[in-house]
């Protein structure tokens, strides 16, 4: 197996089986500019090539362009993004609304041309649209959809959190673990994941103040929220946050998992709140979250790994 990365970081957890893995330093970036990317993934001779850093049409196609007739398999890293505003959920790989921004934008883009390329008899395509993944080493996507540290040092402390709206908006993440599962199943499942495009998350979903309440619960506290405009949302934090809050949830996302379930036996072995939790401990253990003092509750680990229960 031969991973290509830009090897500017350590994998998300540490496993022996990276040991197995040849890994080849790339900058994606600058190949594809210079033409040269494809060419290099196609010298590989790879039976199936797995492309998780693929944003423009230009490059899928690039790589599509350089890999067909080379290579058995592509599958490709999409998003739930490629989905615009939830018009009636769940949302199904058919029935979801245009996507908006350059990334959703391309994401659709991308899916539409590979399901065209395998239709046409070209390269065996599969893309795969995960939810917003988290697990130990991910930074999570916090209740008002964003990545601001803060949110979980207010929930973890009992004080009062500003949500924007009334915090029926929905965000479905899905468990880095079951987003593996999902590619393994598509490598696996060759002819049935063949031309096709699947949502990846988990079962459920969660809205704003159900995630703040499951959250607040996991440092023994109860969720205090106050619903505010976007307006006055948007002045409690930086102009980067409230946009991310913004983004994750206007589209108010739930996910059908219905047809990987049925074609590639995907089964999700975590709700998105085991998921967010884990990463939140994974923050906790790693010196990348400070909750402060927790009333009541000594700040030894083992008291606050007792607290943070899901």
């Amino acid at each position: 197996m031969v991973s290509l990365s830009r090897g500017t970081r350590q994998p998300y957890v540490d496993d022996p089986a990276w040991s197995e893995v040849e890994q080849v330093t790339v900058d994606r970036e600058a190949e594809d500019a210079a033409g040269t990317f494809a060419e290099r993934v196609a010298a590989l001779d790879a039976d199936v090539v797995v492309d998780m850093v693929c944003f423009t049409l230009e490059a899928a196609e690039a790589l599509v362009e350089g890999l067909r007739g080379r290579v058995g398999h592509l599958i490709h890293c999409g998003s739930i993004w490629r989905h615009g505003i939830s018009l009636k959920v769940p949302v199904t790989e058919d029935n979801g609304t245009e996507p908006f921004g350059t990334y959703g934008v391309q994401k659709a883009a991308i899916a539409r041309f590979l399901q065209a390329e395998t239709e046409a008899g070209g390269l065996v395509t599969t893309s795969l649209h995960p939810g917003h993944i988290s697990g130990p080493g991910w930074p999570v996507i916090n209740p008002v959809g964003n990545l601001d540290p803060s949110v979980w040092q207010t929930l973890a402390s009992g004080s009062e959190l500003a949500i924007p709206g009334l915090g029926t908006d929905l965000m479905h993440h899905v468990h880095a673990d079951d987003v593996a599962q999902a590619f393994a199943l598509a490598v696996e499942k060759r002819d049935a994941a063949a031309g096709q495009a699947f949502s990846v998350t988990a079962a459920s979903a969660l809205n704003v103040r159900g995630f703040a309440t499951i959250a607040a619960g996991w440092f023994g506290r109860s969720a205090d929220l106050r619903s505010v405009s976007w307006e006055e949302f948007r002045g409690t934090t930086t102009p980067e946050l409230g946009e991310s809050s913004w983004q994750h949830l206007y589209r108010s996302q739930c996910m059908s998992i219905d047809k990987a379930r049925r074609l590639l036996g995907y089964e999700p072995a975590f709700e998105p709140e085991d998921a967010a939790y884990q990463a939140v401990r994974w923050m906790i253990d790693h010196d990348q979250l400070d909750v402060g003092p927790l009333e009541g509750l000594s700040q030894q680990p083992e008291a606050v790994d007792t607290a943070l229960q899901p």
